[in-house]
């Protein structure tokens, strides 16, 4: 019975096989399915811009969106080599990372560490003190971010733990502490006697720099797809202009907190898991009667300062605030590619392609490089990257002028002050060019 059951499956198979089609073996290399996206020819026009002359500006003590902290073309050999290194701190870890840019005045360089540590550098590279911005009863790896500023002989700090401290630059003493009740995650921008800043995301605040009492604020929608950017408010002599993580950015009389306009900066760039992200990465940038703004997802716009109409939308995303120089806006879009765009039209000029991903295999295309920039500096557009390379681009064309090694890789935006430019690297160390 075995033996008539086994020769019944064999010509059962025999049949089977008989009906199947024969396989064809197509000829040729075989390609990867998910490889990467076909390569699109880039903008590339060459014009001219008229730059202004370079100046030797001592400090450096905010973020650039707000005109009265922006030195237009800071001086800078053309190009500079590493000075010195020394250490902030702890670099970035699998959790925590530095995400604050340094700044500088009265010969300090201020940075702060993964882990909250606040540090006051001279500009030879000693260590003049530090404090730790650790609440009693936290520990130091539960929270990272915040941003800096200087202003009216105060440091004023936000940082992870929902705290805004102002400080005394010379001995780190803290003067005033306030409880933000959220994430500190903004870079504070001070105005007058007034500081303001973004907690959470989603509520703008405005407090007096002499005693940290709270005299307005301003909400918007709450949003759980943020990013860690210490992105900053942007301030005119009548307006302030804040950006949330929803994409809104509303503008308030700047000593009152009255709300004048509101904006949302949507839209995204198709085919892209990221763009589901919202938030502001490029904080807004006061030019004259105009702010441009960037999101995370993939639009930069042009907005009017006095009425919040919309000047002109560009589908770029932008990762740091954008570099106003001349008629032309400079940035680095969220693929990770160099532009320059017209600043009245909002057409781009050119755009360079950065390195994107860290592996180059389709597969193991998890991990991207970050870069940070651009700022205009001696002559030459300078972007610091996380692949350990400092490059200078020339801002007629976007052609490659030469690159600079950066140990340990760059993870904040560079900063320029002394005909210094600083950077901190991802292993917590500071360092100088010059």
């Amino acid at each position: 019975m075995a033996a008539q059951n086994w020769i019944l499956a064999a010509a059962v198979a025999g049949l089977l096989a008989g009906c199947a089609e024969r396989e064809v073996i197509l000829t040729g290399d075989r390609e990867e399915l998910r490889g990467q996206a076909p390569q699109i020819e880039l903008p590339s026009e060459t014009r001219a811009i008229r730059l202004a002359a370079q100046s030797s500006n001592a400090d450096w003590t905010h973020r650039i969106g707000t005109p009265r902290y922006r030195t237009a073309h800071p001086a800078l050999s053309s190009a500079p080599t590493l000075a010195w290194s020394a250490s902030i701190g702890e670099g970035d870890k699998r959790r925590q990372r530095i995400s604050t840019d340094p700044v500088v005045a009265d010969g300090r360089i201020f940075t702060v560490d993964s882990t909250a540590i606040l540090t006051a550098t001279s500009t030879s590279g000693a260590r003049l003190w530090s404090l730790d911005m650790t609440p009693e009863g936290d520990r130091a790896t539960d929270a990272s971010g915040g941003g800096l500023a200087v202003a009216g002989g105060k440091l004023f700090v936000s940082n992870g733990f929902g705290r805004l401290l102002a400080v005394n630059p010379a001995t780190g003493d803290i003067l005033w502490e306030q409880r933000l009740g959220a994430t500190g995650n903004s870079t504070p921008t001070v105005y007058g006697d007034l500081v303001y800043l973004v907690s959470g995301d989603d509520l703008g605040w405005a407090l007096d720099v002499n005693t940290g009492r709270i005299e307005w604020q301003l909400s918007s929608t709450p949003d759980v797809n943020n990013l860690q950017v210490p992105s900053a408010p942007a301030v005119s002599e009548k307006f302030v202009v804040f950006a949330f993580g929803s994409g809104e950015v509303q503008t308030a009389f700047r000593k009152g907190g009255l709300r004048f306009w509101d904006a949302g900066i949507q839209g995204e760039r198709l085919g892209r898991a990221l763009s589901t992200i919202s938030d502001i990465s490029g904080d807004p940038v006061i030019v004259g009667d105009t702010v441009f703004v960037a999101n995370h997802s993939g639009r930069l716009v042009a907005l009017d300062l006095n009425t919040g109409e919309r000047k002109w939308t560009l589908e770029e995303g932008a990762l740091s605030p954008v570099w106003p120089a001349g008629d032309s806006v400079f940035l680095v879009n969220e693929q990770n590619q160099l532009v320059r765009v017209d600043a009245n039209s909002g057409t781009r000029i050119w755009a360079k392609t950065l390195p994107d991903f860290t592996k180059d295999r389709p597969r193991r295309q998890v991990r991207r490089y970050a870069h940070f920039g651009p700022i205009m500096a001696g002559g030459q557009l300078i972007v610091a990257s996380s692949d350990g390379v400092m490059r200078s681009f020339d801002p007629t064309s976007g052609d490659l002028l030469r690159t600079t090694e950066i140990p340990g890789g760059a993870t904040s935006n560079p900063v320029v002050a002394g005909r210094t430019l600083y950077v901190v690297n991802k292993k917590g160390d500071l360092l100088a060019f010059r």
